[in-house]
């Protein structure tokens, strides 16, 4: 075997990277902040029942608040209806039984005295029921995290609630989506919380990235040979996240009407998402290094302004309970965007989302450039059916699809489309599938940043969206149903959408 060349800046042989291994984790109080909402109720409970009983996560006791006025029994029966009829992972009654056993309410309007009282009896309860050697206490061995599952206007006052209960020493907090509504109330926000916690402490949260295809995407480019020589602009026409929706608003008026499609996804889910696809590789798969090159993304992005966006509204969104009858509110938007650097300088990269479109998708399309076709007769088909792709599926059933021309069996020289698809659902492993939220909850009672946000990555998002924000094209109607306005053709010519797809993905056959 070679010696290693001393030339190169190899880690030290005992270096200690900035990561936190697959230790045990210590027994947990989580303080879900917002645990009645939509939310809580279709994700967030439903998957830490999962789990409380998969025994992935530690002993877990939970204090549910929120400004309703409700029992511990009535927040057990919400919790119930909700594991039941939204969960991935149904529960025996026996399982059920174990679970309601630790949960708690407490209004959150009752203040910061009885939130610290019902955390510290949660605590105690680790220490005497859970843990019958008695060695867990609420100052060792038994870690704080809080899940704030509320709207940015009220995460600065669930903030200075936790300061006042002294609740933060030794705790983490996870922030929801979105962080802020323009630059500078992402400062504003960011200033407030640093004043409260260590960013060490703070994690803003992305459930995309906790999806195992956004994962895939690391590990395809990053660990094959085959892939990362062409993933440049040499080789790269155009990228394309596109995830439209089929639900409307789902009794979520007064959230989206200060919200709207660009700040409830965009800066919050697509361009993620575009970060793993952009970034260069980390120096290691370690939050820090992955952190860094996320954030050179971020820094890179060119500024988004009105000539290159798409906003839409979809036909009866104004007769929506809730909702301003002159609402300027966009319920799609359609941009392309640039990002200035060595790797992709003049690749566009288009991302789409909205509600009430024609399906539910959620890809991510990597646009191969063509080859040149002189030595193909007129006629063979070739170049009609446009690029190659590389297309990742970020569904919970992770998919992965490359197209490429072929040679249609028979006489002559006839091609045609084909495809090489792969699924998690194809492995043996498929049952060992996280839901996101359920794995980035885990990796947050880690202290494991991978896949969360840092503050400069999102207000340099902010930041280059200023220009959009304070100068916004009119919204264009759509009718429900559709892929949007007319426009988004024009937005992505010569080129085209990737949905809807031209070719189904395969389903496993039994």
């Amino acid at each position: 075997m070679s010696e290693r060349n001393p030339d190169i800046a190899y880690p030290g042989p005992g270096s200690r990277p900035f990561r936190r291994d697959l230790d045990p984790i210590t027994p947990h109080v989580i303080v879900l902040f917002g645990c009645t909402g939509d939310l809580a109720k279709r994700k967030l409970i439903p998957g830490l029942a999962y789990l409380a009983v998969s025994e992935l996560a530690p002993t877990i006791r939970i204090v549910g608040t929120a400004m309703e006025d409700l029992t511990t029994e009535d927040f057990r029966a919400l919790a119930h209806d909700a594991v039941q009829n939204f969960g991935m992972h149904r529960l025996a009654e026996s399982d059920w039984d174990d679970f309601a056993a630790r949960l708690t309410y407490v209004p959150q309007g009752e203040g910061p005295e009885a939130l610290a009282s019902a955390v510290k009896e949660a605590a105690a309860g680790l220490s005497n029921g859970d843990d019958p050697a008695g060695t867990a206490t609420f100052d060792r061995g038994v870690r704080l995290l809080h899940y704030l599952s509320v709207p940015p206007k009220a995460a600065e006052a669930v903030v200075g609630m936790l300061r006042d209960a002294d609740l933060v020493t030794g705790s983490r907090v996870v922030m929801e989506k979105p962080f802020g509504y323009d630059l500078p109330s992402a400062v504003r926000l960011n200033d407030f919380v640093h004043q409260v916690f260590d960013e060490s402490q703070v994690f803003r949260i992305d459930h995309f990235l906790g999806k195992e295809a956004a994962q895939n995407v690391l590990a395809f480019r990053f660990a094959n040979g085959l892939f990362e020589p062409i993933w440049n602009r040499n080789f790269i026409d155009h990228v394309q996240i596109d995830v439209p929706e089929e639900l409307g608003l789902d009794q979520r008026a007064s959230f989206y009407e200060a919200t709207g499609a660009y700040k409830d996804m965009v800066v919050t889910h697509l361009m993620q998402v575009m970060a793993f696809v952009a970034m260069e590789p980390p120096t290691a798969l370690e939050p820090r290094a992955i952190s860094e090159e996320k954030n050179k993304v971020f820094r890179s992005l060119l500024p988004i302004h009105a000539s290159d966006v798409v906003r839409g509204q979809y036909g009866g969104y104004r007769e929506e309970p809730g909702v301003a009858r002159d609402s300027d509110t966009e319920t799609f938007i359609a941009l392309r965007v640039g990002l200035d650097n060595w790797r992709w300088a003049g690749v566009p990269f288009y991302l789409r989302t909205g509600k009430r479109l024609a399906e539910g998708q959620r890809i991510i399309s990597i646009a191969f450039k063509e080859a040149p076709r002189t030595m193909f007769p007129p006629g063979s088909g070739v170049g009609t059916q446009g690029p190659d792709h590389l297309t990742f599926d970020l569904a919970d059933s992770s998919r992965v699809s490359l197209s490429f021309y072929g040679k249609r069996p028979g006489p002559g020289m006839r091609l045609q489309k084909l495809s090489m698809q792969f699924s998690t659902q194809e492995t043996g492993e498929a049952s060992d599938v996280l839901e996101a939220y359920e794995r980035l909850i885990l990796d947050a009672m880690r202290g494991d940043h991978t896949l969360f946000t840092t503050a400069e990555g999102i207000e340099s998002l902010w930041d280059r969206s200023m220009p959009l924000l304070n100068d916004p094209p009119p919204v264009k109607p759509y009718p429900p149903g559709t892929w949007g306005p007319n426009a988004v053709h024009q937005l992505i010519a010569p080129n085209a959408w990737r949905l809807p797809f031209e070719r189904a993905w395969r389903e496993k056959k039994d």
